[in-house]
């Protein structure tokens, strides 16, 4: 594993040794002492996946204290551009958000802490996005701000928003619990 840091702090784009031959490909996500090494692993407790169509957005989603979770996300089909939100107030990256594309073709991962919005535009014409969970989903503690309130230059000329997603806070209004 290639783990290299982003401009957020705590937060790490993972590439995984990929093998190759004739018959595809065989990719380890996960692998205990080295996420251990670097002070990433943590316990899955839950794990799911979301497939969506080309220019979709989900986001910016996380959940709230004391049900906040650690993810790791990649994407198994297509290309995403992923996008976190460092909403940790003693961050020195606060309110600073991060891009990076994450494609099946690459392999590569997104290590997002306790604290951060996560959200991602699809580029492909589908995308199947895989998320390693910390926490189980907590309808009580379900929390978001809005996909266009934090200066992110999504992607996409027309984006298919959920009306969930559409109807969330913006950043500047969000009542912080981090």
């Amino acid at each position: 594993m290639d783990i290299k840091n982003t401009t957020l702090a705590g937060c790490f784009e993972i590439v995984p040794k990929i093998i190759e031959d004739d018959r595809g490909r065989f990719v380890k996500p996960w692998h205990i002492d080295e996420l251990k090494a670097c002070g990433l692993y943590y316990d899955v407790l839950e794990e799911y996946y979301s497939i969506s169509k080309k220019d979709v957005i989900r986001g910016m989603h996380f959940q709230t204290p004391p049900k906040a979770t650690k993810k790791l996300v990649t994407c198994l089909n297509g290309s995403v551009w992923d996008v976190v939100i460092d909403l940790r107030k003693s961050s020195a990256t606060y309110n600073q958000h991060f891009e990076v594309e994450l494609s099946a073709s690459k392999g590569n991962m997104l290590y997002i802490p306790e604290g951060f919005a996560h959200g991602f535009c699809v580029l492909s014409e589908e995308a199947t996005m895989l998320y390693l969970c910390s926490e189980m989903h907590s309808p009580e503690n379900d929390a978001g701000i809005h996909w266009n309130s934090a200066g992110i230059q999504w992607p996409i000329d027309r984006p298919v928003v959920s009306a969930k997603d559409d109807q969330l806070t913006p950043l500047k209004q969000f009542d912080n619990p981090f």
